[in-house]
């Protein structure tokens, strides 16, 4: 069960502006448009961490085939483990750093901002990972 401060996050988070509004975010001045660029700016970096993810799944499946059958790994196995506890630990971290803000109309900006620097960089991690294997 969310605790209240959780809870607080994602109702704040789910009174962004509509994708369909027009905001100009390198414009951006009242708190909704810049929460929603916030939003956005996250959001972008998400599909390139999905891009990355595809890579690093791949990596993983040849270095499981270039292992010994036997084997007692699992690297895909490991992969997600590690990518749904990451995942735990960005959101987590980020409501905490929102907190800076708390009740304010500036919380939401501050997770989506916090998502989506904790998100490239774990893109950046999982492109090395695809390529440095």
């Amino acid at each position: 069960m969310p605790s209240r401060s959780e809870a607080a996050v994602a109702l704040f988070l789910l009174a962004t502006p509509a994708a369909a509004q027009d905001v100009d975010c390198a414009e951006a001045v009242t708190q909704v448009e810049m929460t929603y660029c916030a939003e956005q700016a996250w959001l972008r970096a998400d599909e390139a961490l999905t891009l990355a993810w595809g890579l690093a799944i791949e990596e993983g499946r040849a270095i499981q085939s270039a292992l010994p059958a036997d084997a007692p790994v699992d690297v895909e196995e490991d992969l997600r483990a590690a990518q749904r506890v990451w995942i735990e630990f960005r959101d987590r971290a980020c409501t905490a750093e929102s907190h800076r803000a708390w009740g304010g109309s500036m919380m939401p900006m501050l997770v989506y901002a916090c998502r989506e620097r904790l998100t490239e960089r774990r893109r950046q991690d999982l492109r090395r990972f695809a390529e440095e294997m």
